[in-house]
């Protein structure tokens, strides 16, 4: 991949980027919070993607497929084995957690969520469940060998404090591990229907539910600010070909959001069923969303 620098080219003043270029969705602090239509807090799980509604834990599960094998071997290659305790926070349907519990032979997992009823059925042995919201003051579940958090920090817009709150959870020498998204395309032209369609879904991610992916790349230092040592980040990207589990992923994360994205005026429903034939074609010719991994170890 080349990396040579990127100028972005003019911004209009419906496509969702700001006058430098840069996509202005993505560029905000932890006080600007998120409002869904009511103007109250959107949170995820109860604005968008409730996980009582059908299929909400197949499109979880679709994520997983692409990104679990990238997720396993980094815990593997930071000690996830016999005798490691475990934290997996934001568990989702559990796919982390259970591969901790059964094939990595950690002693102890906990997994995290808001809502639990997709990993629950799997509880037992070395896999423990626990309801609870990471952003909560009192959350504090013990110390743990290895704390992860994947696609987690980027729907909380107070991620510095859930940052230094995970750090805590650890024990001398225990491992961090976050995953979020990096979003490599929707910044600069040209405005295919695809990149209208990812830039109309962070908005709408961002102003109903507070995602905001604008400051993945800073996670190793925001590691590093935190007094974490060894710190290491890499960024995957699945290629969004016919029939993979990331298109079938970003399809089904369209229509959810589908409302959502008309709302924000950066695509309409045109060129939203352009983007969506196109992404299932195979035809988009450009970067999924990816995942960034960073870890760090406590002294």
């Amino acid at each position: 991949m080349s990396t040579d620098p990127v100028t972005p080219g003019p911004a209009r003043a419906d496509d969702g980027r700001g006058a430098s270029g840069a996509y202005e969705a993505d560029g905000g602090t932890e006080a600007d919070g998120a409002y869904g239509a009511d103007g109250e807090p959107g949170v995820y799980g109860a604005s968008l993607f409730e996980p009582w509604k059908p299929g909400e834990g197949e499109r979880i599960d679709l994520g997983s497929l692409a990104y679990d094998h990238v997720t396993r071997a980094r815990l593997r290659a930071l000690g996830a084995g016999p005798g490691v305790r475990c934290c997996d926070v934001g568990a989702g349907t559990g796919t982390v957690a259970r591969w901790l519990a059964t094939a990595a032979g950690a002693a102890d997992v906990l997994a995290v969520d808001r809502d639990v009823r997709f990993v629950e059925p799997f509880a037992g042995g070395a896999l423990r469940t626990l309801t609870a919201d990471v952003s909560s003051p009192g959350f504090d579940p013990g110390r743990f060998d290895l704390v992860h958090a994947r696609f987690v920090l980027m729907h909380l817009p107070e991620r510095r404090r859930v940052l230094a709150r995970l750090r805590d959870l650890l024990l001398p020498g225990g491992h961090l591990v976050l995953g979020d998204a990096v979003d490599l395309t929707t910044a600069a032209p040209p405005d295919t229907s695809y990149r209208l369609a990812m830039r109309a879904m962070w908005r709408a991610l961002r102003t109903s539910i507070g995602t905001d992916v604008g400051w993945t790349p800073d996670t190793p230092r925001l590691l590093r600010e935190l007094g974490l040592r060894d710190v290491g980040a890499e960024v995957f990207v699945p290629a969004l070909v016919a029939g993979a589990p990331i298109t079938a992923f970003w399809l089904d994360t369209w229509d959810r959001t589908r409302a959502a994205m008309l709302a924000t005026g950066i695509i309409d429903a045109e060129r939203l069923a352009e983007a969506r034939e196109s992404l299932a074609a195979g035809t988009v010719a450009d970067l999924s969303p990816g995942l960034i991994t960073t870890w760090g170890r406590l002294p």
